[in-house]
């Protein structure tokens, strides 16, 4: 191995170390909320826009490459959260962006396309999601994405090559579209300077750019093998819509690919499901203490409750966003007692060991101290 090539890899495994992403900014919990100000606002396509913010503060913020952070709006006097990934790399701390798709009829996408100016301030609650190459040791890449779930896997790659890489890495992007293809400029231009990038688009349509060069159709096990011959060789990370996201792994589980190198997003981007409200327990249900050590709130709550319902119901500020386990908004550290929890993936083992649990899917087994 030359120097030179040793000088990569070593650039390209920083990617998988959580100390590499520490060490750009302050740690910002996802149980924290901040107020964020926009200082920039790019238009990516005719219903897509970078919205880019700051602490007011300056504060430099440490997250890694492919999380989220949820986002807190009352609108019409209603209270609503969602969740948008970070498109914006942790390698330049002081700002940070959500790329954010107009959903029809969703009431937060077209709020912040409509209304979101240079100088607006929002409450965030602080980065969460498992999404993101940490963990991974670096093979060579795939990234599949559709639509707006192109925004973590951007931050992933603009991550990787800040670190100053050059990891074998094909990016695959399904769009409707040539016109609706979300950083493409920019993909071009990194691929045009990185040896070892190579970009695709798939588009359903070539719409208004009739002299479309690139695939038209869907991804299909045929295309994938003509586009990236080895990739079963890879490590893969998908974002997309779920009907998406499952047509993917179907397409890999075909043509023989080792889905233990598989990772996919877990939430649907902008469109949460709140937890349920707990039910007030019963006569002669057991109940348990819950104590918040930092607001000083005390609540009982009943054993088959979720923490997170009771906790909200008790009025707790709780960031949370799908409400199954998946991803990852409601961690939270527990400091005294001990809780049932059944997660689907939204929590690494690592985290569990530092006594962090999801509260969503957490239901007490004594009585409780929670870091709130």
């Amino acid at each position: 191995m030359t120097t030179l090539t040793a000088f990569a890899s070593l650039q390209d495994s920083r990617l998988s170390d959580v100390q590499t992403w520490s060490a750009f900014g302050t740690s910002w919990s996802s149980a924290e909320q901040k107020i964020l100000e926009c200082c920039a606002i790019q238009v990516e396509t005719d219903d897509v826009k970078t919205f880019v913010f700051r602490c007011p503060d300056f504060a430099a913020l440490a997250f890694e490459p492919g999380q989220f952070i949820t986002l807190s709006l009352t609108l019409d006097g209603l209270s609503l959260s969602r969740c948008y990934t970070l498109s914006s790399t942790p390698t330049r701390p002081f700002n940070f962006a959500i790329t954010v798709k107009r959903v029809p009829g969703g009431p937060v996408s077209n709020w912040l396309h409509d209304h979101l100016q240079v100088g607006s301030r929002l409450l965030a609650a602080g980065p969460a999601g498992i999404f993101t190459p940490v963990g991974h040791p670096q093979r060579k890449l795939l990234y599949l994405s559709a639509g707006s779930g192109v925004t973590p896997l951007m931050a992933m790659t603009r991550a990787a090559f800040d670190l100053g890489g050059d990891p074998d890495l094909a990016f695959v992007h399904s769009a409707r579209t040539p016109q609706d293809i979300i950083f493409r400029a920019e993909l071009a231009q990194l691929q045009a300077a990185r040896r070892h990038l190579k970009v695709f688009a798939i588009c359903e349509a070539s719409g208004a750019e009739t002299d479309w060069q690139g695939p038209l159709g869907r991804l299909d096990l045929a295309l994938l093998e003509r586009l990236v011959p080895d990739f079963r060789e890879r490590e893969v990370f998908t974002c997309g819509p779920q009907g998406y996201m499952d047509a993917v792994q179907r397409t890999l589980r075909e043509g023989g690919f080792d889905l233990s190198h598989y990772h996919q997003e877990s939430f649907a981007i902008g469109s949460p499901t709140a937890p349920v409200d707990a039910a007030p327990a019963t006569v002669g249900e057991t109940l348990f203490t819950v104590t918040l050590a930092r607001s000083g709130k005390v609540f009982k709550m009943a054993g088959d409750q979720t923490v997170l319902s009771a906790a909200k119901r008790a009025g707790a500020i709780v960031p949370s966003s799908c409400g199954q386990g998946l991803c990852g908004t409601c961690k939270t550290a527990l400091l005294e007692g001990q809780v049932e929890m059944q997660h689907a993936g939204g929590i690494r083992q690592r985290e569990i060991d530092r006594g962090l649990r999801l509260l969503c899917c957490s239901k007490p087994t004594s009585d409780l101290v929670l870091d709130l």
